[in-house]
């Protein structure tokens, strides 16, 4: 069965249109075409056969001319009397024989003589010769008089007309499928992060309009939360980033010490917190999408992965470049990179772009995380400090942002087992 709902449409409307005219051809026009055929047939039998009881009645006299001319011009059957030989061999049989089949039945039940006919062809005449006793009685009748054939006008009428409504439905239902699958592209590109068309309005049918209504409400309600979100992650972070500055001019002013030490650890430990806590608001804050490409940004990963004695490998299938929010997409590949490098030696980076989906595949021979541990570390401040982590010593957050901002665009990150012996965090984002 077709997936979309237009093409399921158009089936239920063409398959009872269908099964229909087909039930009607096939128990009213064969039952019609069988009836009218019948009667003709037997009207054409009928003159045959009163012509040969003519001939047979004026034996003695031996002159048929008359009778012969009387068919032709009244009965319009063209008759001529041939000299007593056999009968040509059987015809074959057409594939589809109902005059054939009617009209040796009438000629065997009205006449019941040897005789021998011919309805193959589109000839418009039909040949039938018959034995009599003074020899082969020859009539060419009109095929016409013997056989309804007139009835394929009424198909031509009944196909056409089904032609002309099923073209004014589909245009129609067109019309009723086009707001649906606004909706759909709508609610798509809003779940991948895209401004929403501002062509895109409720319309349709009345059911249809409610949802639009719905989702419009829906859209801007968790707009609303992100942005109360963002302002009150901000604002927390700010005021918590003013209280550790006093914190730090004030150990400045007591000097140096172990115990200052140790609170200036604190201190450092409270502003990595912070600055992944304004980093997971600013993933949630709104970004316009523009079109990137990757080849610089990986060549760029590379050479860093160089500097710190680490080897980064890339391949990439496809366009290389994609339409995404640039910052945040930047945010969630440099955070599973720098994982990857961190804790690995030898990184490979896959990239494979189609007309669906855009994957990235990052690898690493690294120690790997424990498939019961890897839904676990993409929940928010959720540190591994037995296995990886990808800040060390960080907030927890990261795999957090790098799943968010996935999702922000319609996609998420899977984790699973490397080919390198380390983890293998694979992103997937539709295209």
């Amino acid at each position: 069965m077709p997936k979309g709902l237009y093409a399921r449409s158009l089936i239920i409307i063409i398959a009872p249109m269908v099964l229909l005219q087909c039930v009607v051809t096939v128990v009213f026009m064969e039952r019609h075409w069988a009836l009218v055929t019948e009667r003709l047939s037997q009207a054409v039998v009928q003159d045959i056969g009163a012509v040969a009881d003519l001939i047979e009645s004026n034996r003695t006299a031996g002159d048929f001319d008359e009778i012969l001319d009387i068919a032709q011009q009244r009965l319009d059957l063209n008759i001529s009397l041939l000299p007593p030989d056999e009968l040509p061999p059987p015809a074959p049989k057409p594939f589809f024989n109902i005059l054939d089949g009617i009209l040796s039945e009438e000629l065997t039940r009205q006449i019941g003589r040897p005789f021998w006919i011919d309805t193959v062809g589109n000839s418009k005449i039909v040949e039938i010769r018959i034995r009599l006793d003074e020899g082969i009685l020859r009539v060419f009748a009109p095929r016409n008089s013997a056989y309804a054939s007139n009835t394929h006008i009424f198909l031509v009428w009944m196909v056409g007309t089904s032609l002309v409504l099923l073209i004014i439905a589909v245009l129609f239902l067109r019309n009723q499928i086009r707001p649906i699958q606004a909706l759909a592209a709508a609610a798509e590109d809003f779940g991948r992060g895209k401004p929403m068309p501002q062509e895109f309005r409720p319309r349709g049918a009345s059911e249809v309009r409610r949802a639009s209504v719905a989702f419009i409400q829906m859209r801007d309600r968790i707009e609303r939360q992100i942005e109360q979100r963002t302002r009150m992650l901000n604002g927390v972070s700010h005021d918590l980033r003013t209280v550790l500055t006093r914190f730090r001019l004030q150990l400045a002013l007591l000097g140096e010490g172990e115990d200052q030490d140790a609170l200036n650890s604190d201190i450092d430990e409270m502003q990595r917190m912070l600055e992944g806590y304004l980093a997971f608001a600013k993933g949630e804050a709104g970004e316009d999408v523009k079109e990137i490409d990757l080849e610089p940004l990986l060549e760029r990963y590379q050479a860093e992965a160089e500097l710190k004695g680490k080897s980064l490998a890339y391949e990439i299938n496809g366009d290389t470049r994609v339409t995404v929010r640039p910052d945040a997409f930047t945010r969630m590949i440099s955070n599973l990179v720098a994982n990857a490098i961190r804790h690995g030696s030898a990184v490979q980076t896959t990239v494979s772009h189609d007309s669906r989906w855009l994957s990235i595949a990052i690898e690493d021979d690294g120690p790997g995380i424990e498939p019961e541990q890897r839904e676990a570390v993409f929940k928010p401040f959720v540190r591994l400090d037995t296995a990886r982590n990808l800040d060390a010593g960080g907030t927890g957050l990261g795999l957090a942002i790098a799943r968010d901002i996935a999702r922000a665009h319609g996609g998420d990150i899977l984790l699973s087992d490397s080919t390198l012996g380390g983890l293998r965090a694979l992103i997937r984002i539709p295209a």
